[in-house]
């Protein structure tokens, strides 16, 4: 007896490929990426959302909970407390309690949950990852990435993916897609793509309680299903700083998500990497009934205005191979899936791509820029296996609080030459009079007398014709105490505007002295 399988019907519908039949499945050992320094902690723990509510169906009581969020944290260790690391077996329990099967034997799961009973299967549970339980987090910040999976899919289906970028020095963080009410989402609305982006909110809010994690520099995955709802929570959450889709649905259901009141297209300006399945061959797209045009068009894409994007097609995978479990449990279709050899190949690459995408965005690392700016075969990519495309954004507009930030980054300092570099890669910068103005006074107020008058001085140069700019600027140096420079711009002022009574009153008042 299995349970019946809603959850495979419903993905089969939505990331566009089909139930295929079994072949010989890929050695686990091959599933090696090259890991950086850092050795890898893995939490799972559960935390619930009070502002929701919840019902566990297979408990039969109709019971209303608090929604329970199934959260899985991999993060950069130096300091393990087992000589061991997981297994892959470990994982799959993940699977089972997430799945509200927690008393389900273990040797039942997989025929149990979506992948075949075979001895192959069996023996990629006994395979060791990377990562060590309940390890001692490393000492220092980490930029966190949030990982979105597919449709109804577990918190941990990429695992692989995300011990490597933790092994890199990222706080990665997951937690199961979910339905709005009880475990099964509608099947695909734009209320499930709602529900998994509040998730991801959810667990922007628990990263911010880590001690160790810089959560100013933040991005999300998205894998397929994953990949549109990450889109609508960056459009809802300017913490989200990048954005990794791994051929996801907002390649395939781009409408869904702009039915969506949260939806709007002008909010995706952060960079955006997107990683695309091969064309599927036309004699499957007309068998299994798929859009012909999926192939060659990606309308969400062409209409970025504002972003940094990326295109990357992968001409050796399929889409269920964007995953850690696609590649070690899911069936192979003859009738296009690469062998295991080229798979494997293939998402050493989309593992790569992704963590100098995180290096370059969240990072600020010239080498990763050059990477992803670099042809595929320079970066020792095999010809023909990845094709690229890049969009610079139509228009980029600095606002003020991008300016304050970087110029409180370097001290208020040297602000001038900052504006011409600014303007020099962006063609427009909101410097407006009356901000600058006030940001330079907060700052005489705040007791940053020298920083105040920096701003203030750079809003004479922007602004040579106000008065009230060199009232401004005159006042920061009375407060320094810099009494010849106070009367100067005093006296400009006054020449701007001869009514200028607070001029006049204070260059009396500095005569007296």
């Amino acid at each position: 007896m299995t349970q019946i399988n809603l959850q495979r019907i419903l993905t089969t519908v939505l990331i566009i490929h089909v139930a295929i039949l079994a072949m010989a499945q890929v050695s686990s050992e091959k599933l090696e990426l090259t890991h950086g320094k850092l050795k890898v902690g893995f939490r799972n723990y559960i935390k619930d959302d009070n502002t929701r509510s919840y019902t566990r169906l297979y408990d039969w009581d109709n019971k209303v909970l608090a929604r329970p969020i199934s959260i899985s944290l991999w993060y950069p260790t130096e300091k393990i407390s087992t000589n061991s690391e997981l297994k892959v077996k470990y994982y799959m329990t993940i699977l089972k309690k997430e799945e509200e099967w927690e008393s389900l034997p273990n040797d039942r799961i997989l025929s149990w949950f979506y992948y075949a009973d075979n001895e192959k299967n069996r023996k990629q549970f006994e395979i060791e990852t990377k990562a060590f339980i309940n390890a001692e987090p490393a000492m220092g910040k980490f930029p966190v990435v949030i990982y979105a999976p597919s449709y109804q899919a577990t918190s941990v289906e990429n695992f692989a993916l995300c011990e490597f970028l933790a092994s890199h020095g990222y706080i990665v963080i997951s937690c199961p897609s979910r339905g709005t009410e009880n475990r099964f989402l509608d099947g695909g609305t734009t209320r499930d793509i709602e529900t998994q982006a509040r998730d991801i909110e959810f667990l922007i809010g628990e990263a911010t309680s880590l001690t160790n994690a810089d959560s100013d520099k933040l991005s999300v995955i998205g894998f397929s299903f994953g990949g549109i709802s990450n889109v609508l929570a960056q459009m809802r959450n300017k913490r989200i700083k990048a954005l990794v889709c791994l051929d996801g649905s907002i390649k395939y259901q781009f409408q869904k998500l702009l039915s969506s009141s949260y939806a709007n297209l002008s909010n995706v300006d952060v960079p955006f990497i997107f990683m695309s399945q091969k064309d599927i061959p036309l004699s499957v797209m007309i068998e299994d009934k798929i859009d012909t045009t999926l192939n060659r068009n990606f309308v969400f894409f062409d209409s970025l205005e504002h972003s940094q994007a990326y295109y990357l097609k992968f001409n050796d995978l399929t889409h269920p191979y964007f995953s850690s479990m696609g590649i070690l449990f899911q069936d192979r279709d003859p009738r296009q899936d690469k062998s295991d050899k080229e798979i494997i190949v293939s998402y050493g690459w989309v593992s790569n791509y992704t963590m100098h995408f995180l290096n370059a965005f969240l990072k600020g690392d010239k080498s990763s820029i050059q990477f992803l700016n670099n042809d595929p075969i320079n970066n020792g990519v095999a010809p023909n296996l990845i094709s690229i495309k890049t969009k610079k954004p139509v228009t980029q507009t600095l606002s003020f609080e991008d300016f304050n930030v970087l110029a409180r980054s370097q001290g208020y300092k040297n602000l001038e030459a900052l504006v011409k570099r600014l303007k020099d890669q962006t063609r427009e910068i909101q410097l407006q009079e009356g901000k600058l103005n006030n940001l330079g006074l907060q700052l005489l107020f705040q007791g940053k007398v020298q920083e105040g008058i920096n701003v203030l001085a750079l809003n004479t140069i922007l602004y040579p014709n106000s008065a009230n700019s060199f009232d401004s600027l005159a006042e920061g140096y009375f407060i320094q105490g810099n009494k010849e420079l106070a009367i100067k711009n005093f006296n400009l002022s006054l020449k701007l505007d001869s009514q200028n009574q607070n001029a006049i009153d204070r260059l009396k008042e500095l005569k007296d002295k």
